[in-house]
Order: structure tokens, then C-alpha cells, then sequence
């Protein structure tokens, strides 16, 4: 829009507004600072510092402001920086103008928000936290990453930096396949494999296509992720909670269930530490078969094994009947958001498609850097370092409960991040257990704080059953944190 000018000038020069009032003091000293801009940055400066004065609420709604030719002899610049400031600001909403009125600040405009928050979770310095689910992030290979970086950055195509295929770039989809089927046992189709943020993004998009054909719930392991919940509800799924015996997922409740979807974690199963036993993996595919279902395979540390070869994964038995997901969270960063989804042959169209339509693929960048860093080795360096680290800690984790908690039990060691501990009776019941170790600085979950239907707290004893992470603690911080609770109860 045009603004209004009164005579024999622009907006701004009815009288009012002299130097000496408020409004022209106020606005004289918000001011003060972008006038001593560069020349040429001077008439920019002059707009963001109004824009910021009106935005943050120091100049409120009403507040009418000098004339152009009083406020530019205050701020001993031009009159056209002033005048042209003016109109810009008008033009946007923030002034308003009328003819032989002045200009005012609008009253659309509303105070913006002071700062922007961190919502990332964080724990206090002081605590020792155990809570399982974030690897070490000092041990980030960042070297060899920003190496990578370099690399990518020179030899790049140009056409490389536009919309990506929705499914991945061609080479990172082939280095995937070549690890996965090397490491996991997978059996990898460049052209099935996805690449996605995360599992979160893998599941969401898994759950959206299969709504679409008219699936309505999804079964989950009972204890297992607390996140599986929110992730399939935003799709639309409701969950159903299975529970698990000694070699995983109980094939009984889960032909009851009536599903034809189940997420499992089947190569370390989450929360408990358990790996599918052959024959219940064998079961597991007779039921997807015979009920035309879906396991959803979740390798969410399957690289992480210390006592022999990790165990391979699920989907290399029947890649028809079996989704397997997987992500960089545990060997690398989650703050990376970086991912893999491979899928049936009979879904892979339709979970490309709304893939596309989500986000138009992942970020070509981080895709052809991640490429690159498994190609040279890189990512096989990172976890042979990783899980000598994590072998350390584990076996300080367990020193330090035999020392403290004599009696203990420790299972679910043989692999991944994080080991249950069984604590003696004497040491329950466990809600006063966590609440003492809580006032004492330490942060820790209990099995039954997995469970999705109950089976997890169910027991006749007082024993303490707790999920324990030790990934991203270094032994000496495991070991303080086992006395600490010691110390506590």
C-alpha cells in the first residue's frame, strides 16, 4: 500500500512528536545504535531496528512517533532514511499513517517471544543418569566426519544438490545395502531401501501406508518402547501389548491379538535385553504367513554384541514378510537424523510416494557424506571403537552392582547399551527404592516403567528390577553412580 502524506511532506511530519517527548526520546535511544551503521548498511539498520522495537513490544501499539525530519536531525542521518524507513515499515504492518495524522505503531503487531527454548532433554551435571537410549557422544568420530565433509563438499556434482530421489541417493542406498547384508544378514535391494530421519520417521511412514490399506492396530512387545504408542496413534493405529516370555514375543496372545502388524526388536529386545531364540523367530514368520501380516524388525543396536558375532537380523529370512529399520542414533549421533527403512516389494511404491509427499527425500548432503564415510570405512572403524568402549563400561557396570548390590542379577549383558539388574528383595519395595536414589542424584528407570499392559511390574516379590544404561557413562561415572544408590538405600 501507499501511505498517506500531509502536506508538503511524508508520513510522520504532522506536528507532534517533537524530540523532547516521550515518543521521540524512546525512539531517538532504540534507535541510537543502527545510526551508526556503515553508510551503506545505514538505511537496513535503521529498518531492522524499528521492526525490533515494535516486534519486542518497547514501542507498543499507539505509540505515535516523531516526524521524519525531527527524528533524522536526531539521529544526524538523512531524511530519506528516515522517510524511506517509514514507508517500509508501513507498507509491512507495523506503522500505520494517515493523512495530517503522524504515524503510529500498528496494532496487529504483537511482542515476539524473548528467546527461543531448548526443549532437548538434558540431565543436571550433578546426576548420574542411567537412563537407557543415548550412546557416547564424545566418542563422535569428528575427524574423520569433517574429512568426510571436505571430501564430499569438493567432488560433489552440482545437479547432486537438488531434489533428491525421495528414496535416497543411489550411492548411499547401494553402501547401505552392501553394509547391512555384510553386518545384519540383510537381505538389501538398493532400490527397497529407504532412507529416512530416523526409526521414528521409518515407523510413521510404515503405519501412514498401511492405514491407507485399512490396518488398524499394531501389536507391540509388552514390556517395550514407550514411544510406540504416540508414533502409531498419529497415524492412526491403535496398539495392542504382547507379551513376552523367555524367547521373546509370546506366539499365543499374539495369533489372539487378532493383528497383522507387530514391531519387535527380535537381535536385543528393548527393554529386556533378550535375543529371539531361532525358534521363536522361525514362529514369529509362520504367523506373519499364514495371517498375510508384517513384523516390523527394529535393529536398533544389533552391531553391538560382545560375547560372539551379533546375530543377524530377521528380515534375511523372508524380506517379504519382514520391514527392517535401523539408524546411525547408537553408532554415530541421534542428533544426526539419519536412517534406513527396507520393505516388502508389495509396500515399497506406496511408502515411496508418501516419503515424497512428507519431506521430498532426506538432505543430499548428509546422505552423500554418510556414503562416503561407510565407503572408505569409516563407519566400520566407528563401531569396532564403540564397542570396545561399551564392552569397558559394561563390565564396570557389573563390577560395581557386585560390589554394592551383592545378590544382584544382571542379565540382557551379552549385547547392546543397557542391562537389567535384578536387585535382592531386601532393597524393595521398588517405588521407595526410586524415590530414595532419586534424592540422591541418580536417574533411573524400572522394567515395569516399560510395560504397555501391565505384565512388566507383575510379580509376587520385593525385588528391584531396573533398565540400566551405561553407554554414555564412562567407568568411573558408572561405578560413582552404583554407590550413589548404594548410599541411598
Amino acid at each position: 500500500m501507499t501511505p498517506s502524506t500531509g502536506p508538503g511532506g511524508p508520513p510522520g511530519d504532522a506536528p507532534g512528536g517533537a524530540p523532547g517527548s516521550a515518543a521521540g526520546s524512546a525512539a531517538w535511544e532504540l534507535l541510537l545504535p543502527a545510526a551508526s551503521a556503515p553508510a551503506r548498511a545505514r538505511g537496513r539498520a535503521l529498518q531492522e531496528a524499528l521492526r525490533d522495537a515494535v516486534r519486542s513490544g518497547r514501542l507498543p501499539p499507539g505509540t505515535r512517533l516523531p516526524s521524519s525530519r525531527n527524528l533524522a536531525a536526531d539521529l544526524k542521518v538523512s531524511r530519506g532514511l528516515v522517510t524511506e524507513a517509514y514507508e517500509q515499515l508501513t507498507a509491512e504492518g507495523y506503522l500505520r499513517s494517515g493523512r495530517g495524522a503522524g504515524t503510529w505503531v500498528g496494532d496487529a503487531v504483537r511482542a515476539a517471544r524473548p528467546r527461543a527454548r531448548d526443549l532437548a532433554p538434558r540431565s543436571p551435571a550433578d546426576r548420574v543418569d542411567f537412563v537407557p537410549g543415548t550412546p557416547d557422544l564424545s566418542l563422535f568420530p569428528r575427524s574423520a566426519w569433517a574429512a568426510a565433509q571436505r571430501g564430499v563438499l569438493t567432488e560433489l556434482p552440482h545437479e547432486s544438490l537438488g531434489y533428491p530421489d525421495p528414496r535416497g541417493l543411489p550411492r548411499l542406498r547401494t553402501a547401505l545395502a552392501e553394509l547391512l547384508a555384510r553386518r545384519r544378514g540383510v537381505v538389501a535391494d538398493p532400490e527397497r531401501i529407504m532412507v529416512v530421519s530416523g526409526v521414528a520417521q521409518a515407523t510413521s511412514l510404515l503405519a501412514g501406508v498401511l492405514h491407507a490399506r485399512g490396518t488398524r492396530t499394531a501389536g507391540v512387545e509388552d514390556p517395550g518402547s514407550p514411544q510406540h504408542h504416540a508414533l502409531y496413534a498419529a497415524a492412526g493405529l491403535d496398539t495392542v501389548a504382547l507379551p513376552l516370555d523367555d524367547e521373546g514375543l509370546a506366539t499365543g496372545p499374539l495369533y489372539a491379538s487378532g493383528v497383522r502388524l507387530v514391531v519387535t526388536t527380535p537381535a536385543h529386545q528393548f527393554p529386556t535385553g533378550i535375543a529371539y531364540s531361532a525358534r521363536r523367530r522361525a514362529e514369529l514368520l509362520g504367523w506373519a504367513r499364514s495371517v498375510d501380516g508384517l513384523v516390523l524388525e527394529d535393529d536398533y543396536d544389533g552391531d553391538f554384541r560382545y560375547d560372539r558375532a551379533p546375530v543377524g537380523a530377521l528380515q534375511g529370512l523372508d524380506p517379504e514378510r519382514v520391514a527392517y529399520t535401523g539408524s546411525v542414533s547408537k553408532s554415530l549421533a541421534p542428533g544426526l537424523r539419519l536412517g534406513w527403512l527396507l520393505v516388502p516389494d508389495w509396500l515399497a511404491d506406496d511408502v515411496v510416494e508418501r516419503k515424497r509427499t512428507t519431506d521430498l527425500g532426506h538432505p543430499a548432503l548428509d546422505q552423500a557424506l554418510f556414503a562416503r564415510f561407510v565407503e572408505r570405512g569409516d563407519y566400520d572403524r566407528q563401531l569396532r571403537a564403540c564397542q570396545r568402549a561399551y564392552r569397558e563400561r559394561r563390565d564396570a557396570l557389573v563390577a560395581a552392582l557386585a560390589e554394592h548390590f551383592p545378590g544382584a542379577r544382571v542379565t540382557g549383558i551379552a549385547a547392546g547399551l543397557h542391562a537389567i539388574a535384578t536387585l535382592p528383595g531386601r532393597h524393595g519395595p521398588e517405588e521407595s527404592f526410586l524415590a530414595r536414589v532419586r534424592e540422591a542424584g541418580v536417574a533411573v528407570r524400572s522394567l515395569a516403567a516399560y510395560g504397555h499392559g501391565g505384565s512388566a511390574g507383575t510379580r509376587a516379590t520385593q525385588e528391584v528390577r531396573l533398565v540400566l544404561g551405561y553407554a554414555h557413562l564412562s567407568p568411573g561415572r558408572i561405578r560413582a553412580g552404583v554407590a550413589r544408590m548404594a548410599r541411598a538405600v
